[in-house]
């Protein structure tokens, strides 16, 4: 896990920002294995989030895809820094990474209140499809790779939005290895069916040829 000390740097750039300035955070995060065995963690981030933020005045928005996070934290200065060592101190994501640090006149999110964004376009509904072909130089997601600048495009296309992209309904949950899984075994039943079935032939087969000699 990278340590929240890599990125003193960043956080010296606003030591002369009063500290009710606005302020912008981007960081990027990848899920820990077991915070993605977790089927309810997306859950617990999104209402411990709305809780804590509302409560500090502190908006935004989470984006998640690739198992990976990046997540845009927009409030007072005080308020950004103590919630990014909390943000920090989490153990279900690791490899963190601060992309964009820097005071704002106004908040690019203030309407959105930290919604959760998923970045992986078999989870979007038909709707949000025909939405979000911006999103298409982003994708695969990987934000990790990302410089300021493009943290900064990523921001300005998704600000756009008429709605954010959302997983489609019929009792998908958020669990990224549930869905993968989801994902690949619907469209491709018959495949696996047969696929099975010669394994098990080929089981039998060996099981023969062993005893046969």
């Amino acid at each position: 896990m990278t340590s929240p000390l890599d990125h003193i740097d960043k956080v010296k750039m606003l030591d002369k920002i009063p500290e009710n300035a606005l302020i912008q955070m981007v960081y990027v995060s990848s899920l820990t294995m077991t915070a993605r065995l977790n089927t309810s963690m997306f859950d617990e981030v999104k209402v411990s989030a709305r809780e804590y933020n509302q409560q500090h005045n502190i908006t935004g928005v989470l984006c998640y895809g690739n198992g990976r996070f990046l997540q845009c934290i927009e409030g007072e200065k005080a308020q950004v820094l103590t919630l990014q060592q909390r943000i920090f101190a989490d153990k279900r994501h690791k490899d963190i990474k601060i992309l964009l640090l820097q005071a704002i006149d106004q908040r690019d999110f203030i309407d959105w209140r930290m919604r959760l964004l998923f970045l992986e376009r078999w989870l979007w509904s038909p709707t949000t499809k025909k939405q979000v072909t911006q999103l298409s130089p982003f994708l695969p997601f990987a934000p990790h790779s990302w410089d300021s600048e493009r943290a900064e495009r990523f921001l300005q296309v998704i600000r756009t939005f008429d709605t954010p992209p959302h997983i489609k309904s019929a009792g998908i949950t958020y669990n990224a290895v549930g869905n993968m899984f989801r994902h690949i075994i619907a469209p491709h039943q018959a495949f696996l069916v047969v696929q099975g079935v010669l394994a098990l032939l080929l089981f039998i087969a060996l099981i023969l040829l062993y005893y046969q000699f």
